[in-house]
């Protein structure tokens, strides 16, 4: 994986990634709520590490053109609809991974709307 990484920016989040995912885990009860965000898309995923196999997937692909707004906007959409969907599934505990990224815009955007979504972590 790190041969893969062409930058600096790439290689401090790499780092941070690492140093993030050594501490949290995933399980069935509170699986991992990890985003990843691209320049045009914000892509969520509940994880169960210790099964190994994503649970819910939900990003900002699935939306209309209509709900589609500013960045910011479209990831409090997607918060919002992984909370949904997590909560149709029984699950309210989560455990966040914010892949290296700085919990600041689009990041705690999401995040925040899946709390209002009734997730906890």
């Amino acid at each position: 994986m790190i041969s893969k990484i062409k930058s600096k920016r790439e290689f401090r989040r790499f780092r941070i990634k690492m140093r993030i995912r050594k501490v949290v885990k995933g399980t069935a009860e509170a699986p991992r709520l990890s985003v990843f965000r691209s320049n045009k898309q914000m892509y969520v995923q509940l994880i169960d590490d210790v099964a190994g196999r994503t649970i819910l997937s939900v990003s900002s692909r699935n939306l209309s053109n209509e709900q589609k707004n500013t960045k910011t906007e479209t990831a409090r959409l997607v918060g919002q609809i992984v909370a949904e969907r997590a909560k149709e599934m029984g699950i309210t505990n989560v455990v966040f991974d914010r892949n290296g990224y700085l919990y600041h815009g689009r990041v705690k955007s999401l995040a925040d709307a899946a709390r209002e979504g009734g997730l906890i972590f």
